[in-house]
This record gives structure tokens, sequence and C-alpha cells, in this order.
């Protein structure tokens, strides 16, 4: 165990880090040992796209959850990779929607029974008795109510009212 496992709480930003790094990691080795092409930090774009056929950039972001440039960012990558392209929206000029390419739709063809043994190896990693899924998802629940820097304002604001 080093320091930062014997942190606990205050170090768990490194560590989800840290865990996401390693599943990353391994995730790009897994598409390698499958014989894909493919870069894990394209998965939530790619697969947003396959379940929700044509999206504009935003609603892409905010699908994600990620910031619009980070989004910009991806969706270059995977317009360079040509697996996905853009079309003007036909109600809104300005508006750019993107699409997967038939590259990016046999890509995914390749990809689905590697994501069904990814799935069972991850719910054997998440399946513990702290149900680590659900953990995040409370807690991410609980800082969209109230997010991190609020709630550390806060308690900032009750130690300075209890000052003399």
């Amino acid at each position: 165990m080093n320091i930062i496992d014997e942190s606990g709480i205050l170090a768990i930003s490194t560590r989800l880090q840290r865990l996401s790094e390693q599943l990353r990691k391994d995730g790009a080795q897994i598409y390698k040992a499958y014989g894909i092409a493919f870069e894990p930090k394209w998965f939530p774009v790619i697969y947003t796209l396959y379940h929700k056929e044509m999206l504009s950039v935003v609603e892409i972001a905010n699908e994600i959850g990620y910031t619009h440039p980070s989004t910009i960012s991806l969706l270059k990558e995977l317009e360079k990779q040509k697996l996905i392209r853009s079309k003007k929206d036909k109600v809104d000029e300005r508006r750019r929607m993107i699409l997967l390419t038939d590259k990016g739709l046999e890509l995914i063809e390749q990809m689905k029974p590697v994501w069904e043994v990814i799935r069972t190896a991850l719910h054997e990693i998440a399946d513990n008795e702290n149900r680590l899924l659900q953990a995040i998802t409370e807690a991410e629940n609980k800082i969209a109510t109230q997010s991190f820097l609020q709630r550390v304002m806060q308690l900032k604001q009750e130690q300075e009212a209890l000052k003399p």
C-alpha cells in the first residue's frame, strides 16, 4: 500500500484517475488483441452515434458529458480516421450534424462481440460487495445536485462563521 492508498477519501480523484487509466490502457490492448484499430477514448462518441445515429456537436457533448472543446477534439480525430462524417443541418445551415461512416459502422460490427467480452470482464471487476458502479452513480448524482466546489465553499463559510 502506498501513501495515496493510505490517504483514503482525500485521494479519491487520484485513485479514480489511476483506475480509469488502467482500464483505458488495458482496453487499448484488448482491442489490439482482437485485431481492431480502436482507441478507448473514442468509445463514448462512437457508442453514442451508434445508438443515436445523428447528432449535433453540442448534443454529442451533452450525451457523453464532455466539454465542447474536448468533444470537438475527439470528433476531429474520428473524422481523420474516417469513422465519422458531418453534414449541414437541413433546418439550421450553421449546425453540423455528425454521423458514422460506413467504415465506422463496419468497425462497430467488429467490436460488438468484443464489447460483450469486455462487459463480462468489467462486471467481474465492478461486482464486488461495495457495488462500484452503483457507488459511482450515487456520487455523480450527489455532485449533480451540489458540486464538490459548492460543498467545500459552504463548509468554508460555516467555519468562518464560527470564528470569533
